[in-house]
């Protein structure tokens, strides 16, 4: 069983930057995928970047360049540094872990919302 606890969301002005960071407990984490998605109200659940165990790393569209994502094995945290928010950026966001090829090894954070607002 993994735990995901989400954390660093709030409110911001368009242009500014947050970091969030999501801590896992359990096994795994280390050979996990862990990926950052959110969802905005009355859209789709969308991802927003993902890191693999051996680091590589991938960008939604809409972030590229602006978001990164980094992980710290050590600490079983990865983070999501946002820069130059936009007000669609706006959404709740979620923390994700799994292991591809394990099914059953795929857990959810309650998410954190961000808010992007003048």
């Amino acid at each position: 069983q993994v735990q995901l606890v989400e954390s660093g969301g709030g409110l911001v002005q368009p242009g500014g930057s947050l970091r969030l960071s999501c801590a896992a407990s359990g096994s795994g984490f280390s050979i996990s995928v862990m990926g950052w998605y959110r969802q905005a109200p009355g859209k789709q659940r969308e991802l927003v970047a993902a890191i693999s165990s051996g680091g590589a790393t991938d960008y939604g569209d809409s972030v590229k360049g602006r978001f990164t994502i980094s992980r710290d094995n050590a600490k079983n945290t990865v983070y999501l540094q946002m820069n130059s928010l936009k007000p669609e950026d706006t959404a709740v966001y979620f923390c994700k872990s799994f292991i591809p090829g394990i099914p059953s090894h795929a857990y959810w954070g309650q998410g954190t919302q961000v808010t992007v607002s003048s």
